[in-house]
């Protein structure tokens, strides 16, 4: 089973934790230095699905808009992940 685990997790336990940590420090420190806050976001989701609501269907075409602010973090992270598992 340990095994299995590690294989699920992309190596060790205690090395997942290590990763995930670091990682969301940096992440952490971006967002902060961004002045972007997790309630910010649940808050943007909570407006976009009210604004569907109160709108109706017009309010879809905000989702392009979310779209190329997600775009901006997605595609730079799965290149960087890309090239760092290219050189393996």
């Amino acid at each position: 089973m340990s095994n299995e685990v590690n294989r699920f997790l992309g190596g060790t336990v205690i090395g997942t934790i290590v990763r995930l940590l670091v990682v969301s420090l940096i992440v952490g420190f971006i967002l902060s230095a961004l002045n972007i806050y997790p309630l910010d976001l649940w808050y943007g989701v909570i407006d976009f699905f009210g604004n569907l609501w109160r709108r109706g269907f017009a309010a879809l075409g905000e989702i392009g808009h979310y779209f190329v602010l997600g775009a901006i973090i997605v595609v730079p992270v799965f290149i960087i992940i890309r090239i760092l598992s290219y050189r393996r």
